[in-house]
């Protein structure tokens, strides 16, 4: 790629006045340099390394030292955007079809064998980089707005409607299915029943894709992620405890993880610990009669745990990381007896 047309698309300042006129490749790890390629500098300890192994030139967001004027050392104020931009650039050239999702579809999808020419976008912008990078042309993208910016692409296609196969559900509790899809059973997945239609929408892309795929085992997502702990709310294995916290860090499924507990956990005492932020977003016709506690904070929420009796608590704005912190109470005084 041309410095020129580096320096146009990132609005960047060349702090040097180079020989060099275009670059190899983009690389991020010092070490995986070779001459004539262009370094971005994430780690800045590593600039100096990079200059050795024949970088043509190193872009940077902080304080750099410029120890060659002979190549190109090119400031920008951002490198993930600086990025994005370059990236965009290269993908117009790109033939690929490009599908955007909810987090929870994508997540699935991460868990899903598939052919080389399907790629679920995750990670790192750098990671981001590498993958659309080396893809070939052909190839069929699935990202979700809410983690990745759809600005990175120049056209985005809504999934496919009403699946022509449906996921039969022939056993299940709240956090494991066993289902039937095109004939194939799969017993006792760690896959709640709640996320079953973004299954199904998500294996209706495939199909209509014309994409082999293979369901493996499941693992727990970051949505919907049920932690059984017991009443010091230390976290137990999988099934061992009639305490279960239920993490949902994304408020926008919020209504409806609601309405799926009510409905399925009916005879159970359920608690929603909900941020006071969100609280706007939340139909509160679904609170009506419920167990509802309100923080402002992350850290307030083992106060409020421990403050009420329940089987199931659904907390949205956290994820399970929470467990780790001090509980910290207010120390009682003698007017509080």
């Amino acid at each position: 790629m041309r410095l020129e047309n580096i320096l146009a698309l990132t609005h960047a300042k060349l702090l040097s006045s180079p020989f060099v006129s275009e670059f190899n490749k983009i690389v991020f790890r010092a070490k995986d340099v070779t001459r004539g390629d262009l370094f971005f500098a994430y780690d800045p300890l590593q600039i100096e390394e990079a200059v050795a192994n024949g970088a043509y030139g190193i872009v940077f967001d902080k304080k750099a030292q410029i120890s060659d004027q002979e190549i190109a050392w090119i400031k920008v104020e951002n490198l993930d955007e600086a990025l994005k931009r370059i990236l965009r650039f290269k993908l117009i050239d790109k033939k690929i079809e490009v599908y955007g999702c909810d987090a929870i579809t994508l997540k699935l999808a991460l868990q899903i064998i598939t052919e080389p020419s399907f790629l679920a976008l995750n990670g790192t912008f750098v990671d981001i980089y590498n993958d659309l990078d080396m893809l070939d042309d052909g190839a069929t993208v699935l990202f979700s707005p809410e983690l990745i910016s759809s600005e990175l692409f120049t056209k985005v296609k809504h999934l496919p409607q009403n699946p022509s196969l449906h996921i039969d559900v022939v056993e299940q509790t709240l956090f494991e299915s066993s289902f039937i899809y095109d004939n194939v059973f799969y017993e006792r997945q760690l896959i709640s029943p709640f996320f079953i239609p973004y299954l199904e929408q998500l294996l209706h892309l495939l199909k209509v894709l014309g994409i082999n795929f293979r369901l493996r085992k499941f693992t727990p997502i970051d949505h919907f992620e049920a932690v059984f702990t017991n009443k010091n709310f230390e976290i137990k294995e999988f099934g061992t405890s009639d305490k279960v916290l239920i993490f949902e860090k994304s408020t926008s499924f919020a209504n409806k993880e609601i309405s799926y507990l009510q409905k399925q956990a009916f005879w159970a005492k359920n608690l929603y610990v909900l941020p006071q932020s969100a609280l706007e977003n939340i139909d509160q016709n679904l609170l009506n009669g419920m167990q509802v506690a309100i923080y402002n904070k992350k850290h307030e929420i083992k106060a409020l745990l421990k403050e009420h009796q329940f089987h199931f608590a659904l907390i949205i704005g956290a994820d399970k990381s929470i467990l780790m912190q001090s509980l910290q109470l207010t120390p009682k005084t003698l007017f509080d007896f």
